[in-house]
């Protein structure tokens, strides 16, 4: 029961959560960013958050310190958006399985070839 309502909150978030950053947040280090999933823990204390930015290296590191440095503010909005008890502490970190499709798809074209 409590994973369908970890989902649910998670999916939840993950929309909340790419409004704020796309719309709220005008942070100059923070680029062309997409929040790809959220993985929220069954007792809805500790969230991840997983995006992906356009760029390259340098342009991801200063999305991830501009996020690291908004967190207290988007926890806040969240808390105004949904309602919660408490909201989950968020943790962001840069999804890598777009890189990895892409390789593998990469590796399957040099097969054929």
């Amino acid at each position: 029961m409590s994973d369908i309502r970890a989902n649910r909150v998670a999916e939840q978030m993950k929309k909340e959560i790419s409004d704020i950053v796309n719309n709220k947040i005008k942070d100059p280090r923070i680029g062309f960013l997409t929040i790809t999933d959220v993985e929220v823990t069954g007792d809805l204390q500790q969230a991840k958050v997983f995006f992906s930015v356009l760029g390259d290296e340098s342009e991801r590191e200063a999305s991830l310190l501009g996020l690291n440095k908004a967190t207290g503010f988007i926890r806040s909005e969240i808390g105004r958006r949904i309602r919660l008890r408490k909201v989950p502490e968020i943790n962001f970190e840069y999804d890598v399985a777009h890189e990895y499709g892409n390789h593998i798809d990469a590796l399957l074209r040099n097969l054929e070839e």
